[in-house]
């Protein structure tokens, strides 16, 4: 080869080598404006609501004071409502994944549903709000309980559990599958002993990404109908006689945090703004204690594996 054709190939190599450089560039400069606007939203919610949040603002109910203000039953009802949530749509997620991955053949109705799947995850919220009040609140009767929000949120974040756990499951080698058939594990056995333990950190982390959208949701809760004044608690769900579980609470009126915040935005007092700011802190708090839950409980499924 001669010198003029490698001087050509050098050339070519620079070029592109600086065309990386540039976009590494671009991209580090959008996550910095990214980073430092969310730091300064963060950094101006605390200012305003850190005075705010004392054992008071837990305990209390709303008020039409600002000053004796509090979120109980805000944090209680979203504590709740995600109670029901995940337990609606994590077994029916991941066993959705798994079927679809593992069991369902290759044919056009197979991949019609996936196609579905995949742009449900897309859809606006408040569709599943008008799907909910018209399939929970009123064909079944359940009413605007939190019964039907932990369904309504469990609908919403279902097709990126399914999503999540697909890509989690491909992710396994087939290797593993075919060890497993080798010495005369059957299929569920394959999936239930090695396909699943393998890829829980990544079914983990769409739970959190799902979880993570659902508690700050508005507008399928004000669809079906939540309160945004609630001066009242449902009932316990442990009770201290027999059977001791008490699910009257599941039908019960409810509120959550997102709602409580708008409440207090809609005002024109100061005072109540500050309430907000402390009640978003709050509701930031509840996220990332719900994403290290899941962080830690993926951690500990990892060294069992590992062991």
């Amino acid at each position: 080869m001669d010198q003029a054709a490698l001087g050509e190939i050098r050339d070519l190599i620079n070029r592109h080598k600086r065309w990386d450089l540039i976009f590494a560039a671009v991209g580090l400069l959008c996550l910095g404006i990214a980073a430092l606007t969310f730091t300064a939203l963060v950094i101006d919610m605390a200012l305003d609501g850190a005075p705010r949040l004392s054992a008071d603002f837990f305990t209390n109910f709303p008020s039409r004071r600002p000053a004796q203000a509090g979120i109980l039953s805000a944090w209680v009802g979203s504590t709740l409502v995600m109670l029901v949530t995940a337990a609606a749509a994590i077994p029916v997620g991941v066993s959705a994944a798994v079927y679809l991955e593992e069991y369902a053949p290759k044919n056009l109705l197979t991949a019609i549903i996936e196609i579905n799947i995949t742009n449900l995850a897309g859809v606006p919220s408040i569709v599943y709000g008008l799907l909910a009040l018209g399939l929970f609140v009123y064909a079944f009767g359940f009413g605007q309980s939190i019964l039907s929000a932990g369904l309504t949120l469990g609908l919403l974040i279902l097709p990126v559990v399914i999503v999540a756990t697909r890509e989690a499951i491909r992710s396994i080698p087939s290797a593993i599958r075919e060890a497993a058939y080798a010495v005369g594990a059957t299929k569920w056995g394959t999936t239930w002993d090695h396909v699943l333990p393998y890829s829980l950190p990544g079914i983990m982390t769409g739970v959190i990404i799902g979880m993570a959208r659902a508690i700050g949701e508005t507008a399928p809760i004000i669809t079906i109908g939540a309160l945004s004044f609630i001066a009242f608690l449902p009932p316990a769900p442990i009770q201290g006689e027999f059977p001791f579980l008490s699910f009257e609470w599941l039908m019960a009126p409810f509120t959550v945090m997102p709602i409580q915040m708008f409440n207090w935005t809609s005002r024109p007092e100061a005072a109540f703004h500050q309430n907000a700011a402390a009640a978003g802190l709050v509701l930031l708090l509840m996220t990332l204690s719900m994403n290290a839950l899941a962080i830690y409980i993926r951690y500990q499924l990892r060294k069992r594996i590992k062991w």
